[in-house]
This record gives C-alpha cells, sequence and structure tokens, in this order.
C-alpha cells in the first residue's frame, strides 16, 4: 500500500468514525456517550497513529531489519504518546473517567487496527517480492 493510498484510506476511515461520533452524540443527547474533550483525543491519536504510521513506512522502505525495528519503535513510541496524554487529561479534568476511558482506548484500539492492517498488508506485497 503506497503512502497516498493510505493517506486517503485513512482520511475516509477518520472521517466514518468522527460521523459515527457525532451521530451517536446526537441520537443520545441525555446520556454521557462521549467524554467532554472526546474531539482533542480524537484528533490527537488520528495525528499520532499516521506518525506512527509514517515512521515505519519509511522503516519498512529501507532495509528488512531497520523495517522491523521501526514497526516497533513507531508501536512503542505511539503507546507511550498515548499513555502520557491519557495521564494528563486525567490529572486535569475531574469528569467521568470511566466514560472517559472507554473512549480513549475505544479510539485508540480502532485507530491502531486500522494501523497494523495497513502494515501487514505492506509487510505481505514485500514477500511477494
Amino acid at each position: 500500500m503506497t503512502l497516498l493510498r493510505f493517506t486517503l484510506f485513512y482520511g475516509i476511515f477518520g472521517l466514518v468514525l468522527a460521523l459515527l461520533s457525532y451521530l451517536l452524540s446526537v441520537l443520545f443527547q441525555g446520556h454521557a456517550l462521549l467524554a467532554s474533550n472526546y474531539w482533542l483525543i480524537f484528533l490527537f491519536l488520528f495525528f499520532l497513529t499516521y506518525i506512527a504510521y509514517l515512521v515505519s513506512y519509511f522503516g519498512i522502505q529501507k532495509t528488512p531489519q531497520t523495517g522491523v525495528l521501526a514497526i516497533m519503535g513507531g508501536i512503542i513510541l505511539k503507546l507511550l504518546f498515548a499513555l502520557s496524554f491519557a495521564l494528563v487529561i486525567l490529572m486535569k479534568t475531574a469528569e467521568n473517567q470511566l466514560v472517559f476511558a472507554l473512549n480513549y482506548f475505544s479510539l485508540y484500539l480502532l485507530f491502531t487496527l486500522f494501523e497494523v492492517m495497513s502494515l501487514l498488508r505492506n509487510l505481505r506485497h514485500q514477500n511477494n517480492k
């Protein structure tokens, strides 16, 4: 998968996820379904995942040894930045922490799933060469 193709598909995935989140918040207005800073979390994880993919993609383009290190480094850095961001948000806000945790980790897992599926697709094409 080329970088342009990933960017296109990832943008579509992000828009669908944002639209779904907005529709759920509109449909269930009386319930605390989304955290108060949900859109900040959404944008942070969206761009963090994109940066982690870029690091992994350029590592794969070099040598196989560099690719493995880049993939692991990208995933580890993403995890560290994501957890530190979650800690800062939890320390600064006094809202429902269960709603925040469910929102945060569901977004983290969805974005990570898309990233890993795309990386596996790149590695599959590399094995066919």
